[in-house]
């Protein structure tokens, strides 16, 4: 009698439980602890996503709308397009499962940039598919070496700007033309879960610059960033009716909290703090290199997110760990294909000043 578990899976890593920061905490005896690792904003949800969080919470006895209706409306209209070319699900990494489950069977071949965001590997082998991952160029996206990778099993091509580890953007005539040179039947996934930090008079807007011109094209945006909501999980795609319609067939029925939903719909008019929350997070990605230039890491130079990516060599896994022990969460470059590095948000000033301190007293022993 064979394994009811697919013996493919074995191939994935192992995925066992985390823990919340006050647990953290109390195992390292440091409080607060900083968290640097997951790249969440600093900051707590926009004022108006609080008041409707809390003008509602009594209401979570109830599901929450199916398909996040009025959020896909009020989304689509932002946008200017049909309600049938937007998905919401529980984060933009949601997203990236979703379109794999409907695009992928064993055997495709999907196309990475490598470093880069972990789940559109592991999603694809999640199916049986064949990741096949084309090396950065001193750390930047080579588009035409992505394209050149293109082969008749190719369904998905996944592109994230600024790329996840590395923080750096991609021009929006790089990624025109990698549209252009996709056949129609692959499909361009392009990741801009970090958009919010760029700045509008110069960034890419996959929406308006790709999507508008080639409808093979899914663009993922997030509120998990600068919105705040990262502990909430409310994400979305953009693309064409008939991708966005074989999602919804996949997606589970509840998939988005109520609550979650009712703080991105009230997130979605603020600009004036969208700008504020951008300007500053400018300054700190600045202060943040700054201060790892200073302690004799080599930060990537030019990240445009709200982490940098620190070049350390071969004790960057054991740097990280010290860190932990001093209250201070890193991420290891290691799963995203960047070992000897550490991937580190930009947090609050006194994320910053915790950090500088530790590795001063890490220098000094």
């Amino acid at each position: 009698m064979s394994k009811p578990i697919r013996g493919s899976l074995e191939r994935l890593p192992p995925s066992p439980p985390g823990y919340g920061l006050e647990t953290i905490a109390a195992r390292v005896g440091v409080h607060p602890v900083s968290s640097l690792g997951l790249n969440e904003g600093p900051e707590p949800p926009f004022p108006a996503a609080l008041e409707a969080m809390a003008r509602h919470l009594a209401g979570v006895n109830r599901y929450p709308a199916r398909g996040s209706g009025e959020l896909v409306a009020a989304l689509a209209a932002r946008h200017g397009i049909s309600e049938d070319e937007i998905f919401v699900a529980a984060g933009a990494d949601s997203v990236i499962g979703y379109v794999s489950q409907a695009c992928v069977d064993p055997g495709d071949e999907v196309i990475v940039p490598w470093p880069s965001f972990p789940s559109f590997v592991r999603d694809a082998e999640k199916r049986d598919g064949v990741p096949v991952l084309v090396p950065l160029a001193e750390w930047r996206i080579d588009v035409d070496a992505l394209a050149a990778a293109v082969t008749e099993r190719t369904r998905l091509v996944f592109l994230a700007t600024p790329n996840n580890p590395t923080g750096l953007e991609l021009v929006s005539d790089d990624v025109v033309r990698l549209a252009q040179r996709l056949p129609e039947t692959v499909i361009l996934v392009v990741d801009e879960a970090y958009f919010d930090y760029l700045d509008p008079e110069t960034r890419l807007d996959a929406i308006r610059d790709v999507y508008a011109v080639r409808s093979q094209t899914l663009v993922l945006r997030t509120f998990s960033k600068l919105y705040g909501l990262a502990g909430l999980r409310v994400g979305y795609g953009i693309g064409p009716a008939a991708l966005v319609d074989a999602m919804r067939r996949v997606q589970r029925g509840y998939d988005v909290g109520l609550l979650s939903q009712l703080a991105a719909l009230a997130s979605l008019d603020d600009e004036a703090e969208v700008e504020r929350r951008a300007v500053a997070n400018r300054a700190g990605v600045a202060e943040l290199a700054t201060l790892l230039e200073r302690h004799g890491l080599r930060p990537v130079a030019g990240s445009r997110a709200n982490f940098v990516l620190a070049q350390v060599g071969d004790g960057a896994d054991g740097l990280g760990q010290e860190l932990l022990s001093h209250g201070i969460v890193v991420q290891s470059g290691t799963p995203f294909g960047a070992a000897g590095t550490l991937r580190i948000t930009a947090g609050a000033a006194r994320d910053r000043q915790a950090l500088d301190a530790a590795l001063a007293a890490l220098r000094s022993r």
